[in-house]
């Protein structure tokens, strides 16, 4: 398939990416950071976007809890920069640097899937609950208990 040429040789802009993170701005914000100790809001929004991105992934956009996977997200990443977790000089075994994007995004990755579990394990303790106070409404005794039951009534002819 050929690609759509524009009209009048006029280019046709990429639409911007709200969530688009340019790496190596990143990683010289996170530069930046750890030799003032100060997050500007550069910093901060560039995180925001990671974890605000990573939640339109195909695997974690139907939950309806997105806010709190991308705020757990944004602590965990927060609080890696403030331990100064990521080694700006670290290389792998090739000589190349490693990408702070990657990094940040691994640690956004690991905070979704940890709130996926919690959720889940919450939502189990609810119906576990549920599914007890059923059974004693079911079981208990019926001079102590009583379960209300409509009566049926002969309106419905066969």
């Amino acid at each position: 398939m050929q690609s759509k040429k524009p009209k009048n040789g006029k280019k046709i802009k990429p639409k911007s990416n709200e969530h688009y993170v340019n790496s190596r701005e990143f990683k010289d914000a996170i530069k930046q950071y750890y030799e003032t100790d100060v997050c500007n809001d550069e910093l901060g929004e560039m995180i925001n976007k990671i974890a605000r991105g990573l939640s339109y992934a195909p695997n974690f956009i139907n939950y309806s809890y997105k806010d709190e996977m991308v705020g757990d997200a944004v602590v965990k990443m927060f609080t890696a920069l403030t331990n100064k977790k990521f080694d700006l000089e670290a290389v792998d075994s090739k000589g190349n640097k490693y990408n702070p994007f990657s990094y940040f995004t691994t640690i956004a990755f690991h905070a979704f899937i940890n709130r996926i579990k919690k959720e889940k394990r919450h939502f189990d303790a609810i119906n576990e609950y549920k599914e007890r106070v059923y059974e004693e409404l079911i079981s208990g005794d019926e001079a102590e208990q009583s379960v209300y039951v409509r009566p049926q009534t002969n309106e419905l002819e066969y």
